[in-house]
Protein backbone atom coordinates (compact mmCIF):
# COMPACT_ATOMS: atom_id res chain seq x y z
CA UNK A 1 0.00 0.00 0.00
CA UNK A 2 1.20 3.65 -0.88
CA UNK A 3 0.15 6.02 1.54
CA UNK A 4 2.78 8.97 0.91
CA UNK A 5 4.51 10.29 -2.42
CA UNK A 6 8.05 11.11 -2.45
CA UNK A 7 8.68 14.67 -3.34
CA UNK A 8 9.99 13.48 -6.87
CA UNK A 9 6.72 11.22 -7.08
CA UNK A 10 4.50 14.34 -6.58
CA UNK A 11 6.35 16.30 -9.13
CA UNK A 12 5.63 14.54 -11.59
CA UNK A 13 1.50 13.95 -10.96
CA UNK A 14 0.88 17.63 -12.80
CA UNK A 15 3.11 16.25 -16.02
CA UNK A 16 1.20 13.04 -16.57
CA UNK A 17 -2.17 14.79 -15.46
CA UNK A 18 -1.16 17.57 -18.75
CA UNK A 19 0.29 14.60 -20.98
CA UNK A 20 -3.21 13.35 -20.92
CA UNK A 21 -5.36 15.88 -20.71
CA UNK A 22 -3.50 16.71 -23.81
CA UNK A 23 -4.52 13.38 -25.89
CA UNK A 24 -7.91 13.64 -24.59
CA UNK A 25 -8.33 17.21 -26.70
CA UNK A 26 -6.06 16.18 -29.56
CA UNK A 27 -7.54 17.25 -32.47
CA UNK A 28 -5.44 15.10 -35.14
CA UNK A 29 -7.05 13.00 -37.64
CA UNK A 30 -6.90 9.30 -36.72
CA UNK A 31 -5.36 6.83 -39.11
CA UNK A 32 -7.92 4.08 -40.32
CA UNK A 33 -5.80 1.29 -40.49
CA UNK A 34 -4.40 1.71 -36.96
CA UNK A 35 -7.44 2.66 -35.65
CA UNK A 36 -8.73 -0.97 -37.20
CA UNK A 37 -5.48 -3.07 -36.02
CA UNK A 38 -6.23 -1.68 -32.17
CA UNK A 39 -9.77 -2.37 -31.99
CA UNK A 40 -8.87 -6.18 -33.54
CA UNK A 41 -6.55 -6.39 -30.64
CA UNK A 42 -8.81 -5.27 -27.95
CA UNK A 43 -11.57 -7.83 -29.22
CA UNK A 44 -8.98 -10.71 -29.45
CA UNK A 45 -7.66 -10.16 -26.08
CA UNK A 46 -10.85 -10.40 -24.17
CA UNK A 47 -11.60 -13.62 -26.69
CA UNK A 48 -14.64 -11.93 -29.02
CA UNK A 49 -15.28 -12.36 -32.34
CA UNK A 50 -13.42 -9.50 -34.40
CA UNK A 51 -16.13 -7.10 -34.79
CA UNK A 52 -17.29 -5.34 -38.38
CA UNK A 53 -15.74 -1.86 -37.71
CA UNK A 54 -17.16 1.38 -39.12
CA UNK A 55 -16.04 4.08 -39.33
CA UNK A 56 -17.53 8.20 -39.11
CA UNK A 57 -16.80 11.34 -39.03
CA UNK A 58 -18.65 12.71 -35.97
CA UNK A 59 -20.88 11.01 -33.50
CA UNK A 60 -24.01 12.22 -34.50
CA UNK A 61 -23.18 10.62 -38.08
CA UNK A 62 -22.50 7.26 -36.31
CA UNK A 63 -26.14 7.47 -35.01
CA UNK A 64 -27.26 8.18 -38.03
CA UNK A 65 -26.50 4.93 -39.66
CA UNK A 66 -28.87 2.12 -40.24
CA UNK A 67 -27.88 -0.16 -37.14
CA UNK A 68 -30.24 -1.21 -34.78
CA UNK A 69 -30.61 0.92 -31.67
CA UNK A 70 -29.96 -1.39 -29.28
CA UNK A 71 -26.79 -0.40 -29.26
CA UNK A 72 -27.43 2.69 -27.52
CA UNK A 73 -28.07 -0.03 -23.99
CA UNK A 74 -24.46 -1.31 -24.63
CA UNK A 75 -22.29 -1.15 -22.01
CA UNK A 76 -19.32 -0.71 -23.81
CA UNK A 77 -18.28 -4.20 -23.03
CA UNK A 78 -14.67 -3.77 -25.24
CA UNK A 79 -13.56 -0.48 -23.07
CA UNK A 80 -15.18 -1.83 -19.71
CA UNK A 81 -13.33 -5.15 -19.53
CA UNK A 82 -10.03 -4.52 -21.27
CA UNK A 83 -9.25 -1.56 -18.74
CA UNK A 84 -10.37 -4.10 -15.59
CA UNK A 85 -8.53 -6.51 -16.25
CA UNK A 86 -5.19 -3.77 -15.86
CA UNK A 87 -7.05 -1.96 -13.08
CA UNK A 88 -7.48 -4.96 -11.02
CA UNK A 89 -4.26 -6.16 -11.31
CA UNK A 90 -3.05 -2.76 -10.07
CA UNK A 91 -5.82 -2.86 -7.45
CA UNK A 92 -4.19 -5.68 -5.60
CA UNK A 93 -0.90 -4.19 -5.45
CA UNK A 94 -1.93 -0.93 -4.05
CA UNK A 95 -5.50 -0.75 -2.57
CA UNK A 96 -8.32 0.79 -3.88
CA UNK A 97 -7.74 3.68 -1.39
CA UNK A 98 -4.77 4.42 -3.01
CA UNK A 99 -5.83 4.03 -6.16
CA UNK A 100 -8.71 6.42 -5.36
CA UNK A 101 -7.12 9.33 -3.75
CA UNK A 102 -4.49 9.30 -6.24
CA UNK A 103 -6.85 9.26 -9.02
CA UNK A 104 -8.39 12.15 -7.62
CA UNK A 105 -5.19 13.99 -7.69
CA UNK A 106 -4.37 12.88 -11.08
CA UNK A 107 -7.81 14.23 -12.58
CA UNK A 108 -9.02 17.37 -11.14
CA UNK A 109 -10.60 18.38 -14.39
CA UNK A 110 -13.06 15.76 -14.46
CA UNK A 111 -15.61 17.45 -13.79
CA UNK A 112 -15.60 20.21 -16.54
CA UNK A 113 -14.83 17.00 -18.91
CA UNK A 114 -18.20 15.44 -18.19
CA UNK A 115 -20.17 18.06 -18.75
CA UNK A 116 -18.18 18.37 -22.25
CA UNK A 117 -19.75 14.57 -23.20
CA UNK A 118 -23.06 14.75 -21.60
CA UNK A 119 -23.72 18.72 -23.30
CA UNK A 120 -22.36 16.76 -26.64
CA UNK A 121 -25.30 13.85 -25.70
CA UNK A 122 -27.62 16.13 -25.13
CA UNK A 123 -27.43 17.91 -28.25
CA UNK A 124 -27.43 14.60 -30.05
CA UNK A 125 -30.90 13.41 -27.95
CA UNK A 126 -32.49 16.57 -28.84
CA UNK A 127 -31.52 16.68 -32.98
CA UNK A 128 -32.46 12.64 -33.19
CA UNK A 129 -35.18 12.48 -31.05
CA UNK A 130 -34.27 9.29 -29.35
CA UNK A 131 -34.72 9.02 -25.73
CA UNK A 132 -31.61 8.24 -23.47
CA UNK A 133 -29.16 8.77 -26.26
CA UNK A 134 -26.92 11.16 -24.07
CA UNK A 135 -26.15 8.32 -21.83
CA UNK A 136 -25.46 5.87 -24.25
CA UNK A 137 -23.13 9.19 -25.98
CA UNK A 138 -21.88 9.53 -22.57
CA UNK A 139 -21.11 6.27 -21.56
CA UNK A 140 -18.51 5.71 -24.79
CA UNK A 141 -14.94 5.47 -24.50
CA UNK A 142 -15.23 9.63 -24.06
CA UNK A 143 -12.70 12.61 -22.89
CA UNK A 144 -12.90 11.92 -19.21
CA UNK A 145 -12.14 7.72 -19.61
CA UNK A 146 -8.35 9.12 -21.14
CA UNK A 147 -7.90 11.32 -18.48
CA UNK A 148 -9.55 9.14 -15.43
CA UNK A 149 -8.12 5.79 -16.14
CA UNK A 150 -5.30 6.33 -18.03
CA UNK A 151 -3.12 8.95 -16.61
CA UNK A 152 -3.82 6.66 -13.42
CA UNK A 153 -2.25 3.77 -15.15
CA UNK A 154 0.57 5.15 -16.82
CA UNK A 155 1.60 6.89 -13.19
CA UNK A 156 1.57 3.32 -11.24
CA UNK A 157 3.40 1.56 -14.16
CA UNK A 158 6.37 4.34 -14.77
CA UNK A 159 6.43 6.04 -11.12
CA UNK A 160 5.30 3.56 -8.81
CA UNK A 161 6.90 0.68 -10.64
CA UNK A 162 4.05 -1.35 -10.17
CA UNK A 163 3.49 -5.35 -12.02
CA UNK A 164 1.15 -4.52 -15.43
CA UNK A 165 0.69 -6.74 -18.54
CA UNK A 166 2.17 -5.28 -21.04
CA UNK A 167 -0.05 -6.94 -23.79
CA UNK A 168 -2.87 -5.02 -22.08
CA UNK A 169 -1.17 -1.57 -21.72
CA UNK A 170 -0.38 -1.33 -24.86
CA UNK A 171 -3.77 -2.49 -26.55
CA UNK A 172 -4.94 0.59 -24.31
CA UNK A 173 -2.07 2.94 -25.79
CA UNK A 174 -3.08 2.17 -28.94
CA UNK A 175 -6.57 2.79 -28.76
CA UNK A 176 -5.79 6.49 -27.49
CA UNK A 177 -3.35 7.00 -29.81
CA UNK A 178 -4.85 5.92 -33.09
CA UNK A 179 -8.84 5.94 -32.24
CA UNK A 180 -11.44 9.05 -31.40
CA UNK A 181 -14.82 7.87 -30.02
CA UNK A 182 -15.52 4.73 -30.12
CA UNK A 183 -19.31 2.95 -29.55
CA UNK A 184 -18.28 -0.72 -28.75
CA UNK A 185 -20.59 -3.40 -29.01
CA UNK A 186 -20.22 -7.60 -29.25
CA UNK A 187 -20.74 -7.82 -33.13
CA UNK A 188 -20.00 -3.59 -34.30
CA UNK A 189 -17.48 -1.49 -33.50
CA UNK A 190 -18.14 2.33 -34.31
CA UNK A 191 -15.27 4.47 -34.62
CA UNK A 192 -15.49 8.27 -34.55
CA UNK A 193 -12.75 10.62 -35.74
CA UNK A 194 -11.70 13.22 -33.78
CA UNK A 195 -12.68 16.49 -33.87
CA UNK A 196 -11.27 19.21 -36.20
CA UNK A 197 -11.85 21.60 -33.57
CA UNK A 198 -12.11 21.74 -30.06
CA UNK A 199 -12.54 25.49 -28.16
CA UNK A 200 -12.47 25.93 -24.44
CA UNK A 201 -12.32 28.60 -21.92
CA UNK A 202 -9.80 29.12 -18.93
CA UNK A 203 -11.80 26.59 -16.97
CA UNK A 204 -12.43 23.80 -19.40
CA UNK A 205 -15.19 24.64 -20.46
CA UNK A 206 -16.54 24.34 -24.26
CA UNK A 207 -16.03 28.08 -25.23
CA UNK A 208 -16.36 29.95 -28.62
CA UNK A 209 -17.20 33.18 -29.57
CA UNK A 210 -18.98 33.40 -32.94
CA UNK A 211 -18.38 29.82 -34.24
CA UNK A 212 -18.60 26.71 -32.85
CA UNK A 213 -16.75 25.05 -30.02
CA UNK A 214 -16.58 21.70 -31.41
CA UNK A 215 -16.69 21.18 -35.45
CA UNK A 216 -15.81 17.72 -37.32
CA UNK A 217 -15.12 17.28 -40.58
CA UNK A 218 -18.43 16.61 -41.75
CA UNK A 219 -19.67 19.79 -40.72
CA UNK A 220 -21.57 18.73 -37.09
CA UNK A 221 -20.55 21.14 -34.57
CA UNK A 222 -21.68 22.29 -31.04
CA UNK A 223 -21.74 26.00 -30.44
CA UNK A 224 -20.98 26.74 -26.45
CA UNK A 225 -20.79 30.06 -24.22
CA UNK A 226 -18.89 29.45 -21.10
CA UNK A 227 -19.79 25.45 -21.00
CA UNK A 228 -23.55 26.41 -22.00
CA UNK A 229 -24.68 24.92 -25.20
CA UNK A 230 -26.17 27.76 -27.46
CA UNK A 231 -28.76 27.28 -30.54
CA UNK A 232 -26.69 28.10 -33.91
CA UNK A 233 -28.88 31.17 -33.97
CA UNK A 234 -27.01 32.58 -31.42
CA UNK A 235 -23.69 31.23 -31.27
CA UNK A 236 -22.87 31.80 -34.77
CA UNK A 237 -22.89 35.13 -33.87
CA UNK A 238 -20.30 37.10 -32.02
CA UNK A 239 -21.24 38.37 -28.36
CA UNK A 240 -20.76 42.00 -29.63
CA UNK A 241 -23.58 41.50 -31.83
CA UNK A 242 -26.02 40.12 -29.76
CA UNK A 243 -29.49 41.99 -29.46
CA UNK A 244 -31.00 42.72 -26.21
CA UNK A 245 -34.61 42.25 -28.05
CA UNK A 246 -34.11 38.06 -27.66
CA UNK A 247 -33.91 38.25 -23.97
CA UNK A 248 -37.76 38.69 -24.45
CA UNK A 249 -38.73 36.20 -26.77
CA UNK A 250 -35.83 33.33 -25.39
CA UNK A 251 -37.74 30.92 -22.96
CA UNK A 252 -34.99 29.27 -21.84
CA UNK A 253 -33.70 30.51 -18.30
CA UNK A 254 -29.84 30.04 -18.62
CA UNK A 255 -29.94 30.66 -22.22
CA UNK A 256 -31.52 34.06 -20.84
CA UNK A 257 -28.64 34.25 -18.20
CA UNK A 258 -25.84 33.92 -20.88
CA UNK A 259 -27.13 35.99 -23.51
CA UNK A 260 -27.21 39.02 -20.20
CA UNK A 261 -23.79 37.94 -19.45
CA UNK A 262 -22.46 38.33 -23.33
CA UNK A 263 -24.70 41.72 -24.05
CA UNK A 264 -23.62 43.12 -20.21
CA UNK A 265 -26.06 45.54 -18.55
CA UNK A 266 -24.99 48.68 -19.75
CA UNK A 267 -26.31 47.48 -23.51
CA UNK A 268 -29.29 46.15 -21.86
CA UNK A 269 -30.34 49.25 -19.99
CA UNK A 270 -29.58 51.26 -23.34
CA UNK A 271 -31.79 48.96 -25.60
CA UNK A 272 -34.63 48.12 -23.50
CA UNK A 273 -35.13 51.48 -21.47
CA UNK A 274 -34.42 50.76 -18.19
CA UNK A 275 -36.49 52.81 -15.92
CA UNK A 276 -34.92 55.52 -13.31
CA UNK A 277 -35.71 54.90 -10.05
CA UNK A 278 -33.55 57.28 -7.93
CA UNK A 279 -29.64 58.64 -8.42
CA UNK A 280 -26.92 59.91 -6.06
CA UNK A 281 -24.14 62.01 -7.59
CA UNK A 282 -22.80 59.50 -10.64
CA UNK A 283 -25.14 56.42 -9.47
CA UNK A 284 -28.35 55.68 -10.65
CA UNK A 285 -30.59 53.23 -9.55
CA UNK A 286 -32.55 51.29 -12.34
CA UNK A 287 -35.43 48.89 -13.16
CA UNK A 288 -36.02 47.02 -16.41
CA UNK A 289 -39.58 46.40 -16.49
CA UNK A 290 -39.76 43.46 -19.46
CA UNK A 291 -39.78 39.87 -19.04
CA UNK A 292 -36.13 39.71 -19.41
CA UNK A 293 -35.28 36.99 -16.50
CA UNK A 294 -37.41 35.35 -14.16
CA UNK A 295 -37.70 38.91 -11.80
CA UNK A 296 -37.32 42.01 -12.75
CA UNK A 297 -33.24 43.11 -13.08
CA UNK A 298 -32.65 46.71 -11.00
CA UNK A 299 -29.51 47.96 -11.74
CA UNK A 300 -26.98 50.44 -10.58
CA UNK A 301 -25.20 52.59 -13.14
CA UNK A 302 -22.32 54.05 -12.60
CA UNK A 303 -20.86 57.11 -14.72
CA UNK A 304 -17.20 56.94 -13.99
CA UNK A 305 -16.41 61.00 -13.83
CA UNK A 306 -13.71 61.68 -15.92
CA UNK A 307 -14.21 59.33 -18.59
CA UNK A 308 -17.79 59.12 -19.47
CA UNK A 309 -17.66 55.05 -18.90
CA UNK A 310 -21.22 53.54 -18.16
CA UNK A 311 -21.02 50.66 -16.07
CA UNK A 312 -24.36 48.79 -15.04
CA UNK A 313 -24.14 45.82 -12.00
CA UNK A 314 -26.96 44.10 -10.99
CA UNK A 315 -28.20 44.25 -7.66
CA UNK A 316 -31.34 42.68 -5.61
CA UNK A 317 -34.49 43.62 -6.44
CA UNK A 318 -35.28 45.09 -2.99
CA UNK A 319 -33.36 47.47 -3.09
CA UNK A 320 -35.40 51.22 -2.89
CA UNK A 321 -32.30 54.13 -3.19
CA UNK A 322 -28.99 54.66 -5.52
CA UNK A 323 -27.66 55.09 -1.79
CA UNK A 324 -28.63 51.85 -0.74
CA UNK A 325 -27.47 49.91 -3.85
CA UNK A 326 -24.12 51.91 -3.61
CA UNK A 327 -23.68 50.29 0.45
CA UNK A 328 -24.95 46.65 -0.94
CA UNK A 329 -22.27 46.87 -4.07
CA UNK A 330 -19.62 47.99 -1.15
CA UNK A 331 -19.65 45.48 1.68
CA UNK A 332 -22.04 47.44 3.96
CA UNK A 333 -20.12 50.44 3.48
CA UNK A 334 -21.99 53.39 2.67
CA UNK A 335 -20.56 56.53 -0.23
CA UNK A 336 -20.25 59.27 2.13
CA UNK A 337 -17.57 57.18 3.84
CA UNK A 338 -15.48 56.30 0.29
CA UNK A 339 -11.50 57.77 0.92
CA UNK A 340 -11.63 58.24 -3.17
CA UNK A 341 -14.17 58.02 -5.74
CA UNK A 342 -13.72 57.22 -9.02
Amino acid sequence: MIYTLTPEQEALIPVYREKWRAIAFSTERIERDKAAESIKAAYAIINEPEPTIIFCDSPYASLCLDIDLQLKYSNDKLYTDIEYLLFDQLEKQLGYDSLYVLNQRLNIDIDRINQIEFELGVLLERELKINGLKYFVDGSVRLDGLLRQYSLFEFCIYVLKCDYNQEIWKILQNICKHCGRIFADDNICMICDRPKKLSLDNQNRLHAEGEPAIEFTDGYSLYSYHGVTLPEKYGKIHPQQWQSQWLLTEGNAEIRRVLIQGIGYARICQELQAIELDFWKEYTLLKIDNDVDEEAIYLLKMTCPSTGFIHALRVPPNMNSAREAIRWVNWGVDPEEFGVQT
